[in-house]
């Protein structure tokens, strides 16, 4: 995926590098669209954080690499609602389901959540892993056939894909199977204008060019449902109550963990970290109190690791 908004310059890049020596509880920021009054649903995404055995950490690794140096540097957003977003309040905290999970990555090779984040552009993705500047890439970074060319996937570790929005008051719309007769915004341009039609043959497509227009045309109730990506639907429903997020996506677009082409050792270690993060719930309290806080939704099934080309 990607959202150009985000783009950065080089130098910008390098400059807004920001280091993160935050404690296992640290997260109690409130996350958007989440309940201020809590702090104990963040603070339960780390609590019992699995950390890798010592055999795991193998000599002349990656991971030996960064248990030396004592931090994780990760290429992530810093302006991404629910998925990475910087604390106004406190520019050391980044929160949101990729910047837990990185913290959870952390904690799994060092024992605590040392994390250096340097925002990536969406051009600047490989070569950052090519040349080493970080060791990997949470940045809902979809993996496809000719990305696998120049980097490594571990994952998928989210799937993404359109998803449906409708009015905060709406209990009638549940998923996209409710579409069809129904009056439906969409993005101009976006995968939208054609599955649409594909799951809901009966549903009046309307087009608008931006996000924003789309967003108050469901709002002013020019539209019984949005049609969009999750995670854009999902930032929109953080920053603005009158919306929310139903049922879960119903195309695929996968997110994977970058990391360095052909570092095989380090991505049998990071999909071994997924596996045991989904297994032992972090994954799924990570989504809950990030994602999870626009959706109705319950926790989704992750991914199968691997199962699909390019990862």
């Amino acid at each position: 995926m990607t959202r150009t908004t985000r783009k950065a310059t080089a130098a910008g890049i390098l400059l807004a590098a920001v280091t993160l020596a935050v404690s296992a509880c640290s997260g109690t920021t409130s996350l958007p669209g989440g309940d201020p009054s809590s702090s104990s649903s963040a603070d339960s995404v780390f609590a019992d954080a699995p950390v890798a055995k010592a055999d795991l950490i193998l000599p002349k690794s990656t991971m030996e690499a960064i248990k030396k140096r004592g931090k994780l540097i990760v290429a992530e957003a810093l302006d991404a609602p629910l998925l990475s977003q910087q604390d106004p309040t406190n520019p050391d905290q980044v929160n949101g389901f990729d910047a837990d999970l990185a913290k959870l990555l952390a904690i799994y090779i060092l024992g605590k959540p040392n994390v250096e984040i340097v925002p990536p552009a969406s051009e600047t993705r490989e070569a950052m892993l090519q040349n080493g500047t970080v060791d990997v890439v949470f940045n809902t970074y979809t993996i496809t056939e000719e990305r696998a060319k120049q980097v490594d996937f571990a994952g998928p570790y989210f799937e993404s894909g359109l998803a449906v929005a409708v009015k905060s008051d709406n209990d009638k719309i549940k998923s996209v199977k409710d579409l069809d007769g129904k009056n439906v915004i969409v993005g101009a341009n976006t995968p939208a204008v054609t599955e649409v039609p594909k799951v809901a043959p009966t549903a009046k497509v309307t087009a608008f060019a931006t996000d924003p227009a789309a967003v108050q045309a469901l709002i002013q109730g020019r539209g019984d449902a949005y049609v969009q990506d999750y995670t854009l639907l999902a930032s929109d429903a953080a920053s603005e109550k009158q919306i929310k997020v139903v049922g879960n996506p119903f195309t695929k677009e996968p997110y994977g963990i970058g990391l360095k082409h052909g570092d095989s050792d380090f991505k049998s270690f990071v999909n071994e970290w997924l596996k045991t993060i989904q297994k032992g719930g972090q994954w799924g309290k990570a989504w809950k109190t990030t994602l999870g806080t626009v959706t109705d939704s319950s926790i989704p099934t992750p991914p199968e690791i691997g199962s699909v080309p390019g990862s």
